[in-house]
């Protein structure tokens, strides 16, 4: 398939709320399939449609150490979530050369609707749920510095229009 494009902050569409998907077809199918190779390209291990200008509820993640497992989710939403945290350096294509320590749950129980259109029930951990975690915050219109206090989130955001 093909690399797309990734949106630029401050595009007004990465603050958006993304649709829900109905069910999954061939359209659905080959947009996931555009998704792995963006991502591949990066190289990340996750990304959400919104990213890329698709105001869908669709994610591709993909932690594993050789990078041959992706797992395409639409509709995710997060079940539980660990008391206990973790704080990973995390970024965002959509904002080039900029990273932040994000803390997020360790684990994560995730509800989607799978490739074959049936809905599924995971749990994830480490990377994954962390992956997991900031691709459905990219779905909501949220950003990873959301996350940070305000002098922080200042600070990122000066960087970013300095970048510019």
């Amino acid at each position: 398939m093909s690399v797309k494009d990734f949106l630029k902050w401050p595009d007004k569409r990465l603050r958006a709320r993304a649709h829900a998907v109905a069910k999954i077809t061939d359209d659905i199918t080959s947009v996931w399939v555009d998704m792995i190779d963006t991502m591949n390209a990066m190289p990340g291990i996750g990304l959400a449609a919104p990213q890329i200008g698709i105001d869908l509820r669709l994610v591709v993640v993909d932690a594993s150490e050789a990078r041959n497992k992706p797992i395409r989710l639409a509709n995710p939403e997060i079940l539980q979530s660990s008391l206990e945290y973790s704080e990973i350096e995390e970024a965002s294509p959509n904002f080039s050369g900029i990273f932040a320590k994000i803390k997020r749950p360790k684990k994560v129980t995730v509800r989607f609707l799978n490739k074959d259109g049936f809905i599924d029930r995971k749990d994830f951990s480490g990377l994954w749920a962390t992956s997991i975690q900031h691709q459905i915050d990219h779905l909501n219109g949220k950003m990873f510095f959301d996350h940070l206090s305000k002098v922080k989130r200042d600070i990122l955001l000066r960087k970013v229009k300095k970048k510019r």
